[in-house]
């Protein structure tokens, strides 16, 4: 490349722990050109999003540059001013966040933090920037593109606040764009959306890219080169045809063989077998609007039932219903052959106890304030009245079943563990109350995915040992050809298809499943084009809705 935009030399970053700096990039280069999209992949540790950061020449709050230079067209990030980085930030390099929801401010309009950086960067008047964000809505394929970004964040789907962002991100028209991890937590049709968007803009204007992920499918989709991190090492870099047809290191090839774990079958249950929860015809409302229309399922012991869907299909909200967090307005939710009220509040202690939960984010579903032996305590002590040395001792073994030492585990903060650690705490959380059914709600969709298969190969093993019965809500589908015996496929609040694993995959398939299955991205370069040229334009949205709508 004659024209480097970025470029990094032996870069070494440290972050700070028990007064203590630890190396957390070890001597990494990295070339950039413009208009090309580099892809950073590797385990979660692996250094990804810092060595992104950094990049912008910026590092978080317990992190350091300690050695290296990052120019940008020229310019030293490291020891620039920080009123030079500041003219540079949000106008010539911008980043686009893993969760949108999380990084627009909930009490301003989509529409006002869009003309932010425009404004004060002096490049356009208010007025013509929100003009320019509708453009770029439109291009970027958001429904309603004039009126959109005067809603609040929390009135737009998280897939539309994901696109609103990239919009953001291009509203000064950037040379470089760092996104990080954009569509980890999309559902697969809003995913492709977004790819197809973000790629869009990306060629239409010439800008340069770090594409950060940990999913192989997607960056192959998305890179023209790609670089494999391992504890903040350069394991190997090579353009993306080569890497993904003959990668030359051991590392770099167990990537390419993850997610291979896939239980093996099981036997249909007994005709006459008692469901552990069954749900019936039920109807569900938030206020005037209705959400759910006639839902209904079984899940019997040593089973787990996959809900998939895309996003606002019901899957949360079956869940909710079954939880009694929302009380449906019809139907009934029965727990092994009883009733179970709809409200949680009149639920008995032993009716709360058997069905119990585990969150997509970790992050924000463990107290930060408590250690790992007082998050698993409360409902040892609350479920089974359990205190002193009985509460410690119980702890310690639902460790050891997780496969987290005690001695090791047991005194940290949630802010001390790894994202596959919080989530293996989440899980036994959620065993402390020795329940008969969990809920199993994106619990992979945050980690990559070596550390996914560990969660799903512990959860297949817990389930076998205890006999657990799970509700699985994703919108991986190789995460169902992984665990799910049977799946129910929801759309805008309706079960459209349901029935084993074998029947799910083999077609033919409602219409809708069949979008879904298609948009399940490959580990081709060429797959996200060929899709868009068989579904028959450039407007990926109207294929779809074209599709769905058969």
């Amino acid at each position: 490349m004659a024209d480097h935009l970025l470029k990094i030399r032996d870069l070494r970053l440290e972050g700070r722990a028990d007064e203590t700096w630890h190396p957390i990039v070890n001597g990494i280069d990295l070339d950039l050109g413009r208009g090309e999209v580099l892809g950073l992949i590797g385990e979660s540790g692996a250094g990804k999003s810092t060595l992104g950061l950094a990049a912008m020449g910026f590092t978080r709050d317990g992190v350091r540059i300690s050695g290296g230079t990052v120019e940008f067209d020229g310019i030293d990030l490291v020891n620039a001013p920080l009123a030079e980085k500041r003219r540079l930030l949000g106008k010539r390099i911008a980043y686009v966040a893993q969760s949108a929801a999380a990084s627009f401010n909930p009490a301003h309009r989509i529409i006002d933090q869009h003309t932010e950086a425009p404004v004060q960067h002096g490049l356009m008047s208010e007025r013509e920037s929100e003009e320019d964000a509708m453009r770029l809505y439109e291009r970027l394929r958001l429904p309603n593109p004039d009126e959109i970004g005067f809603r609040y964040p929390h009135q737009v789907s998280g897939g539309q606040l994901q696109r609103a962002m990239t919009a953001m991100a291009m509203s000064c028209r950037p040379d470089l764009i760092i996104f990080d991890e954009p569509t980890t937590a999309l559902d697969v049709t809003t995913q492709i959306e977004v790819l197809a968007a973000i790629r869009d803009i990306v060629d239409q204007f010439g800008t340069a890219a770090i594409y950060i992920t940990h999913d192989l499918a997607v960056v192959a989709q998305m890179a023209d080169r790609i670089k494999v991190l391992l504890r903040g090492d350069e394991v190997e870099e090579a353009p993306t045809r080569e890497m993904l047809e003959s990668p030359q290191e051991d590392y770099t090839r167990s990537l390419w063989a993850v997610r291979s774990f896939e239980r093996p079958e099981k036997p249909a249950p007994a005709a006459d077998a008692v469901p552990v929860i069954s749900v019936r015809g039920i109807d569900a409302a938030y206020g005037d609007t209705r959400v759910l229309h006639d839902v209904s399922f079984d899940i019997h012991e040593g089973r787990t039932v996959a809900v998939v869907g895309e996003s606002g299909s019901g899957k949360s909200t079956t869940a909710r219903c079954i939880t009694g967090l929302l009380p449906p307005v019809k139907g009934t939710i029965r727990l092994e052959g009883e009733d179970l009220p709809p409200d949680y509040r009149r639920r008995s202690k032993d009716q709360l106890r058997q069905v119990q939960m585990i969150y997509q984010m970790a992050d924000t579903a463990l107290n930060p304030r408590k250690t790992v032996g007082e998050i698993l305590g409360r409902p040892i002590e609350f479920y089974m009245g359990l205190r002193g040395r009985e509460r410690r001792r119980r702890v310690e073994q639902l460790l050891d079943e997780i496969e987290l030492p005690a001695s090791q585990f047991i005194d940290r903060l949630p802010s001390e563990l790894s994202g596959g650690q919080k989530q293996r705490v989440g899980i036994a959380r959620a065993l402390a109350a020795e329940p008969r059914f969990i809920i199993c709600d994106e619990v992979t969709s945050a980690l990559d995915q070596l550390v996914a298969e560990g969660i799903l190969k512990l959860l297949a093993r817990l389930q076998d040992e205890r006999k657990l019965s799970y509700m699985f809500i994703t919108h991986d589908l190789a995460t169902v050809r992984a665990i799910a015996d049977e799946v129910v496929v929801m759309k805008d609040g309706e079960v459209v298809e349901q029935g084993d694993k074998r029947q799910m995959f083999t077609p033919p398939h409602h219409p809708y499943t069949d979008l879904l299955l298609s948009s399940v991205p490959e580990m081709d370069p060429d797959w996200l084009t060929t899709l868009l040229e068989e579904r028959g334009r450039e407007n990926l949205g109207d294929a779809a809705i074209d599709r769905m709508n058969g």
